[in-house]
Order: C-alpha cells, then structure tokens, then sequence
C-alpha cells in the first residue's frame, strides 16, 4: 500500500500533467480557427480548378500529344507514395489512420510486382513507415520550421514531384492525407496526383452549368493549368492535414485532461482513506498504551 508521501506526490504530478494537457488544448483551438479558415478559403479555389481542367481535357482524352501529366506515361510500374502526417505527436490517431492507409496502398502495390518510392511530409510518416518500409523511403520533407503554412512552401515539394515525373522516375503519384470533417471526424483521403485524375466528363465537373470557350486552345492551357494543379492540390491537402492535426490533438487533450481529472479524483479518495486510516491507527495505539498505564 503506498505512504501518505508516494499519493501526495502522485497527485501532485497528475495535476502538473492535467495542466499542461489542458493548456494544450487551449493552443490547438486557437491553432484551429486559423487552420480551418485556410480550408475553407482553398477548398473553393481547387474544386473549381479541377472542374476547369476536367472541362479542358475532356476534348484531348485519347488524342496524341496530349500533356503527359493528364494522361500519363503510358505505363503503370513505378508509383510514388506520398505520406502527409504531423511533425508533433499527442494528436490521438491522426498520424496512426493515414499511415495504416498509405501501408495498405503500398503493401498491396508491392504484391503486384509494382515499385514503391515513398515521400514523407512531415516526421512522424517517417517514423512509423521506416520500420517496414525503410528501403523504399527516398526522402523526407521536414516542415517543422513553418508557422504558418503557405503556399510558397508546398511549390517546392511540387516542384520536386514534378521534375521526378518528367524524368521518368515514377508513373503514378500518389497521396495520402486526413481531410477536416470537423474537431472530432478527420476522413483519410487518398488522391492521385499524377497524372491528373479528373472527372470523366463535363457534367461530372462542377462549374455551376457554365460552358466556356478558351483561347490559345485547350493543349496550350493544360501545359500550364496542369503543374500548377500539382501545387494546388498539394497546398489544400497540406491545409486540410494542418486543420485536421490541430482538431485531433484538441480531441485528444481534452480527453487527456478529463481522464487526468479521473485520476485525480480517484487518487484524493485513496489519499483521504489511508490517512483516516494512519489517524484511527495512531488514536488506537494511544488509547491502548493509556489504559495500559
């Protein structure tokens, strides 16, 4: 049975713990208003342009010379998998949930003879994948020096993606990410990034019923709309991840605080029985050396 001094102590350290948790939680709401805000301004701007580009490519599908980006290399041996996660853990299952999906992508790819190139955005997909999936990491991209994340600095890791595609060094991209339902729902997202996976037709393609005449034509546009689809979409999944880390971590923190509260609450009760019970134990000793005398 532990002393007086061990449950003090004990108490003592669960209400530094339910402190820092309940602070916590307190910095991921706030972080959270200002994430979900950047999703909801980026989610407009890429659907429309993805119902554009579907708008455009629908007359170049099947013809030659069409941009290699919408309809690929023609071969389907080498996928690139990217992995978005968090750079920080205490965020629940956040990074657990994107990274069982992108295992089960590759794990799958790999059974049909496919090449798996992995890319990591953020330490934690690291983390978890290094240890099965080690040889197939070719780099990590280490975003923990951002505040606020921008989209100058998802055009880099674009870039990247981009310059890999057209030397040949993957057929399909791949990524992987949590999409923002709300503080308690994050949905893991798989989206194909190259080559563009788009909506078949135009009706598919939400452009409210409009019906648009380009010019130069639609060849010259995609050369252009094309990569700069890679960075957009890159962008609002990042920003999607940064909302739904910080509404995973405030779930978990509030649950951290309320299950320290628990134990506070358990460990008072245990405190106060066994120093009824030290006291009824010394007046027993006292009454029985008194009437000894």
């Amino acid at each position: 049975m532990p002393s007086l001094k061990d449950l003090k102590n004990r108490i003592a350290s669960v209400q530094s713990t339910q402190k820092i948790t309940k602070a916590m939680k307190m910095v991921a709401a706030s972080k959270l208003r200002r994430a979900q805000e950047g999703v909801e301004a980026a989610r407009p701007y890429a659907e429309r342009m993805e119902g554009v580009l579907a708008s455009l490519a629908s007359s170049l599908r099947g013809q030659e010379g069409a941009p290699r980006l919408l309809v690929g290399t023609g071969q389907d041996k080498v996928h690139l998998v990217v992995v978005a996660t968090s750079e920080r853990g205490l965020c629940g299952g956040f990074n657990a949930t994107i990274v069982r999906a992108a295992r089960e992508h590759i794990d799958s790819l790999i059974a049909d003879g496919k090449t798996v190139k992995i890319l990591c955005i953020g330490r934690k997909g690291d983390q978890q994948l290094r240890r099965l999936h080690g040889q197939h990491i070719i780099d990590v991209v280490d975003l923990s020096h951002v505040r606020s994340l921008g989209f100058s600095d998802t055009q880099p890791i674009a870039q990247r993606l981009l310059d890999m595609f057209a030397k040949g060094e993957f057929d399909i991209c791949t990524l992987f990410y949590n999409r923002f339902k709300s503080v308690m729902t994050q949905i893991v997202t798989t989206q194909q990034l190259m080559p563009a996976a788009l909506p078949e037709t135009v009706e598919e393609a939400d452009l409210g019923g409009a019906i648009y005449e380009y010019e130069p034509d639609e060849e010259d546009i995609l050369r252009d709309l094309l990569p700069r689809n890679v960075a957009v979409q890159l962008y609002r999944a990042l920003l999607e991840n940064a909302a739904s880390e910080q509404g995973a971590r405030m779930t978990a923190m509030d649950s951290a605080t309320r299950n320290a509260g628990e134990m506070i609450d358990k460990l008072t009760l245990t405190y106060n029985r066994t120093r009824q019970a030290v006291i009824t134990k010394e007046l027993i000793e006292i009454i029985s050396g008194a009437e000894a005398l």
